[in-house]
Protein backbone atom coordinates (compact mmCIF):
# COMPACT_ATOMS: atom_id res chain seq x y z
CA UNK A 1 0.00 0.00 0.00
CA UNK A 2 1.09 2.96 -1.24
CA UNK A 3 1.90 6.27 1.20
CA UNK A 4 -0.81 8.00 -0.33
CA UNK A 5 -3.42 5.51 0.32
CA UNK A 6 -2.35 5.37 3.67
CA UNK A 7 -2.70 9.03 3.93
CA UNK A 8 -6.24 9.17 2.11
CA UNK A 9 -7.28 5.53 4.65
CA UNK A 10 -6.30 7.86 7.67
CA UNK A 11 -8.29 10.50 6.66
CA UNK A 12 -11.44 8.78 5.72
CA UNK A 13 -11.32 7.16 8.66
CA UNK A 14 -11.06 10.58 10.82
CA UNK A 15 -8.63 9.78 13.24
CA UNK A 16 -5.12 11.74 13.36
CA UNK A 17 -2.42 9.51 12.19
CA UNK A 18 -0.18 10.65 15.59
CA UNK A 19 -3.47 8.83 17.09
CA UNK A 20 -3.34 5.71 14.92
CA UNK A 21 0.25 5.22 15.23
CA UNK A 22 -0.24 3.95 19.09
CA UNK A 23 -3.49 1.81 17.53
CA UNK A 24 -1.35 -0.10 14.77
CA UNK A 25 -0.48 -3.04 16.53
CA UNK A 26 -3.04 -3.65 19.27
CA UNK A 27 -3.32 -7.38 17.71
CA UNK A 28 -0.39 -8.54 18.73
CA UNK A 29 -0.73 -7.82 22.21
CA UNK A 30 -3.82 -10.19 21.43
CA UNK A 31 -1.40 -12.82 20.25
CA UNK A 32 -3.24 -12.07 16.75
CA UNK A 33 -0.88 -11.57 13.36
CA UNK A 34 -1.77 -8.83 11.46
CA UNK A 35 -4.21 -11.10 8.66
CA UNK A 36 -6.77 -12.13 11.66
CA UNK A 37 -6.65 -8.26 13.21
CA UNK A 38 -9.86 -6.95 14.17
CA UNK A 39 -10.78 -2.87 13.03
CA UNK A 40 -12.23 -2.02 15.53
CA UNK A 41 -11.30 -2.80 19.90
CA UNK A 42 -13.74 -1.71 22.72
CA UNK A 43 -15.05 0.82 20.38
CA UNK A 44 -12.03 1.93 19.26
CA UNK A 45 -10.45 1.77 15.62
CA UNK A 46 -7.21 -0.20 15.74
CA UNK A 47 -4.88 -2.06 13.29
CA UNK A 48 -4.86 0.93 10.63
CA UNK A 49 -1.51 1.42 8.69
CA UNK A 50 0.85 4.18 9.67
CA UNK A 51 1.79 6.51 7.29
CA UNK A 52 4.87 7.75 5.28
CA UNK A 53 6.69 4.21 6.31
CA UNK A 54 7.46 4.73 9.64
CA UNK A 55 5.63 1.50 10.52
CA UNK A 56 8.19 -0.35 8.20
CA UNK A 57 11.20 1.54 9.25
CA UNK A 58 10.62 1.02 12.89
CA UNK A 59 10.42 -2.73 11.96
CA UNK A 60 13.86 -2.32 10.50
CA UNK A 61 15.45 -1.08 13.32
CA UNK A 62 14.52 -4.40 15.15
CA UNK A 63 14.20 -7.06 12.68
CA UNK A 64 15.72 -8.25 9.70
CA UNK A 65 14.38 -7.68 6.41
CA UNK A 66 12.43 -10.22 4.23
CA UNK A 67 10.58 -13.33 5.11
CA UNK A 68 10.95 -14.02 8.88
CA UNK A 69 12.51 -16.93 9.64
CA UNK A 70 11.88 -19.05 13.77
CA UNK A 71 15.07 -18.23 15.82
CA UNK A 72 13.94 -19.83 18.78
CA UNK A 73 12.76 -23.49 17.98
CA UNK A 74 11.14 -23.91 21.89
CA UNK A 75 9.79 -20.28 21.46
CA UNK A 76 6.59 -19.94 19.05
CA UNK A 77 3.90 -17.70 21.38
CA UNK A 78 3.75 -13.45 21.16
CA UNK A 79 4.96 -13.82 24.97
CA UNK A 80 8.44 -11.81 24.65
CA UNK A 81 11.95 -13.49 26.02
CA UNK A 82 13.70 -11.32 27.97
CA UNK A 83 17.60 -10.62 27.76
CA UNK A 84 17.88 -9.84 31.43
CA UNK A 85 16.77 -13.23 32.43
CA UNK A 86 16.04 -15.69 29.25
CA UNK A 87 12.43 -16.21 30.67
CA UNK A 88 9.63 -15.38 28.95
CA UNK A 89 7.50 -12.45 30.17
CA UNK A 90 3.95 -12.94 31.68
CA UNK A 91 0.64 -10.99 32.49
CA UNK A 92 0.48 -13.19 35.36
CA UNK A 93 0.65 -10.97 38.48
CA UNK A 94 0.96 -7.58 36.85
CA UNK A 95 -2.55 -6.99 35.23
CA UNK A 96 -6.05 -8.71 36.10
CA UNK A 97 -7.36 -7.85 32.88
CA UNK A 98 -5.04 -7.56 29.72
CA UNK A 99 -7.94 -6.09 27.22
CA UNK A 100 -8.78 -3.61 29.74
CA UNK A 101 -5.08 -2.31 30.20
CA UNK A 102 -4.54 -2.71 26.58
CA UNK A 103 -7.73 -0.01 26.34
CA UNK A 104 -6.14 2.67 28.66
CA UNK A 105 -3.34 2.58 25.97
CA UNK A 106 -5.31 3.19 22.71
CA UNK A 107 -8.52 4.62 23.98
CA UNK A 108 -7.55 8.47 24.42
CA UNK A 109 -7.63 10.51 21.17
CA UNK A 110 -5.28 12.60 22.62
CA UNK A 111 -2.21 11.90 20.81
CA UNK A 112 0.27 13.06 23.36
CA UNK A 113 -1.80 11.20 26.19
CA UNK A 114 -1.55 8.15 24.11
CA UNK A 115 2.49 8.68 24.33
CA UNK A 116 2.70 9.30 27.96
CA UNK A 117 0.91 6.22 28.57
CA UNK A 118 2.74 3.41 26.09
CA UNK A 119 6.08 4.95 27.86
CA UNK A 120 4.85 4.33 31.12
CA UNK A 121 2.69 0.96 30.89
CA UNK A 122 4.74 -2.66 31.75
CA UNK A 123 1.69 -4.13 29.67
CA UNK A 124 2.73 -3.92 25.97
CA UNK A 125 6.51 -5.14 27.22
CA UNK A 126 5.03 -8.15 28.05
CA UNK A 127 4.78 -8.80 24.18
CA UNK A 128 7.20 -9.10 21.47
CA UNK A 129 7.69 -7.59 17.86
CA UNK A 130 7.11 -11.15 16.20
CA UNK A 131 7.05 -14.69 17.71
CA UNK A 132 9.88 -15.16 14.87
CA UNK A 133 12.14 -12.02 17.18
CA UNK A 134 11.08 -12.93 20.74
CA UNK A 135 13.37 -10.67 22.42
CA UNK A 136 12.23 -7.85 20.48
CA UNK A 137 9.30 -5.52 22.20
CA UNK A 138 5.79 -4.83 20.82
CA UNK A 139 6.04 -1.49 23.61
CA UNK A 140 9.67 -0.31 21.66
CA UNK A 141 8.39 -0.71 18.46
CA UNK A 142 5.12 0.95 18.82
CA UNK A 143 6.95 3.92 20.63
CA UNK A 144 9.66 4.10 17.20
CA UNK A 145 7.43 3.98 15.43
CA UNK A 146 5.21 6.86 16.79
CA UNK A 147 8.74 8.91 16.95
CA UNK A 148 9.62 8.22 13.23
CA UNK A 149 6.26 9.54 12.29
CA UNK A 150 6.22 12.43 13.95
CA UNK A 151 9.65 13.56 13.24
CA UNK A 152 8.72 12.66 9.36
CA UNK A 153 5.67 14.58 9.90
CA UNK A 154 8.06 17.31 11.11
CA UNK A 155 10.07 17.40 7.53
CA UNK A 156 13.22 15.38 8.70
CA UNK A 157 14.26 12.28 6.63
CA UNK A 158 15.79 9.45 8.04
CA UNK A 159 19.29 9.96 7.66
CA UNK A 160 18.53 13.57 9.70
CA UNK A 161 17.90 11.86 12.63
CA UNK A 162 19.82 11.47 15.99
CA UNK A 163 19.43 8.78 19.22
CA UNK A 164 19.55 12.24 21.65
CA UNK A 165 20.65 11.17 25.40
CA UNK A 166 20.05 12.94 28.94
CA UNK A 167 23.08 15.02 29.83
CA UNK A 168 24.60 13.69 32.94
CA UNK A 169 23.14 15.32 36.03
CA UNK A 170 20.39 16.58 34.32
CA UNK A 171 16.46 16.01 35.12
CA UNK A 172 15.48 13.51 32.26
CA UNK A 173 12.83 15.31 30.07
CA UNK A 174 9.89 13.60 28.49
CA UNK A 175 9.42 15.09 24.25
CA UNK A 176 6.14 14.23 23.38
CA UNK A 177 6.43 11.49 20.88
CA UNK A 178 10.01 11.62 20.17
CA UNK A 179 11.31 10.83 23.64
CA UNK A 180 11.39 6.43 23.07
CA UNK A 181 12.38 5.79 26.56
CA UNK A 182 12.51 7.35 30.30
CA UNK A 183 13.93 5.75 33.55
CA UNK A 184 14.06 7.46 36.91
CA UNK A 185 17.88 9.32 35.77
CA UNK A 186 17.67 9.35 31.72
CA UNK A 187 15.42 8.98 28.65
CA UNK A 188 16.42 8.50 25.27
CA UNK A 189 14.97 10.40 22.28
CA UNK A 190 15.11 10.30 18.53
CA UNK A 191 14.55 13.34 16.87
CA UNK A 192 16.14 15.62 14.37
CA UNK A 193 16.75 17.69 16.39
CA UNK A 194 19.06 17.54 19.11
CA UNK A 195 18.23 20.32 21.39
CA UNK A 196 21.90 20.71 22.67
CA UNK A 197 21.41 17.08 24.06
CA UNK A 198 24.23 14.42 23.07
CA UNK A 199 23.59 12.29 20.25
CA UNK A 200 24.59 10.46 17.38
CA UNK A 201 22.96 10.02 14.01
CA UNK A 202 21.30 6.79 13.25
CA UNK A 203 22.25 6.21 9.85
CA UNK A 204 21.44 6.68 6.53
CA UNK A 205 18.42 3.92 6.28
CA UNK A 206 16.37 2.30 9.80
CA UNK A 207 18.51 -0.73 10.49
CA UNK A 208 19.47 -2.93 13.28
CA UNK A 209 22.02 -0.80 14.96
CA UNK A 210 21.09 -0.13 18.60
CA UNK A 211 25.34 -1.09 18.95
CA UNK A 212 26.97 0.96 16.61
CA UNK A 213 24.88 4.21 17.16
CA UNK A 214 25.03 3.58 21.13
CA UNK A 215 29.39 2.95 20.72
CA UNK A 216 28.86 6.13 18.50
CA UNK A 217 27.31 8.70 21.56
CA UNK A 218 29.85 11.71 22.11
CA UNK A 219 27.94 11.30 25.84
CA UNK A 220 26.37 8.55 27.50
CA UNK A 221 23.13 9.31 30.16
CA UNK A 222 25.31 7.44 32.77
CA UNK A 223 29.05 7.37 34.61
CA UNK A 224 30.28 4.18 34.14
CA UNK A 225 33.16 4.96 36.40
CA UNK A 226 30.64 5.55 39.18
CA UNK A 227 28.92 1.97 39.20
CA UNK A 228 29.96 -1.66 38.58
CA UNK A 229 26.11 -1.98 37.02
CA UNK A 230 26.79 1.11 34.43
CA UNK A 231 29.33 -0.59 33.17
CA UNK A 232 27.91 -3.87 32.52
CA UNK A 233 24.81 -2.35 30.91
CA UNK A 234 26.52 -0.03 28.93
CA UNK A 235 28.90 -3.23 27.74
CA UNK A 236 25.74 -5.12 27.11
CA UNK A 237 24.18 -1.83 24.93
CA UNK A 238 26.88 -2.49 22.80
CA UNK A 239 26.12 -5.68 21.68
CA UNK A 240 22.51 -5.45 21.10
CA UNK A 241 22.25 -4.73 17.70
CA UNK A 242 17.74 -4.69 18.03
CA UNK A 243 16.15 -1.17 18.95
CA UNK A 244 13.49 -2.73 20.92
CA UNK A 245 15.49 -5.18 22.44
CA UNK A 246 17.88 -3.01 23.17
CA UNK A 247 15.22 -0.45 24.59
CA UNK A 248 13.52 -2.99 26.46
CA UNK A 249 16.32 -4.04 27.85
CA UNK A 250 17.61 -1.07 29.89
CA UNK A 251 14.36 -0.48 30.75
CA UNK A 252 14.52 -4.20 32.39
CA UNK A 253 17.86 -3.68 33.69
CA UNK A 254 17.22 0.06 35.40
CA UNK A 255 14.19 -1.47 37.40
CA UNK A 256 15.78 -4.57 38.27
CA UNK A 257 19.01 -3.24 39.71
CA UNK A 258 19.83 -0.17 41.53
CA UNK A 259 22.50 1.65 39.64
CA UNK A 260 24.08 3.96 42.37
CA UNK A 261 27.70 3.54 43.17
CA UNK A 262 28.47 0.20 45.09
CA UNK A 263 25.27 -1.84 44.16
CA UNK A 264 26.15 -5.07 43.32
CA UNK A 265 24.48 -7.30 40.91
CA UNK A 266 22.01 -9.55 42.58
CA UNK A 267 22.18 -12.37 39.66
CA UNK A 268 23.54 -12.94 35.86
CA UNK A 269 21.98 -11.15 32.75
CA UNK A 270 21.12 -13.87 30.63
CA UNK A 271 21.34 -11.40 28.00
CA UNK A 272 25.44 -11.90 28.05
CA UNK A 273 25.87 -13.87 25.72
CA UNK A 274 22.85 -13.45 23.29
CA UNK A 275 23.06 -9.96 22.32
CA UNK A 276 23.46 -10.33 18.84
CA UNK A 277 20.92 -12.76 18.39
CA UNK A 278 18.45 -9.73 18.32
Amino acid sequence: MSDASVSSDAAESGVDPMVAVYRHDVHKARSRSHEHAEEMFRGVRVNEPVPQGADAGAALLSRPRGEPEQTMDAHQSWFRLSLLTGQAASTTGAVDDVDAALHELVGSDDAEVLHAAWLSSDVPAVFSESPYYPYTSLKYHTLLAAALLDNYRAGFEFDELFLAVTPRDCAPEIVPHRTVLATPTFALHVTGNPDGRPAARLGDVPARSFADTWARLPEHPFDVDASRLWRVLDAQLRRVRSWSSALQFIEEFTTEFDPAPNSQIGRGVAGSGGGRRE
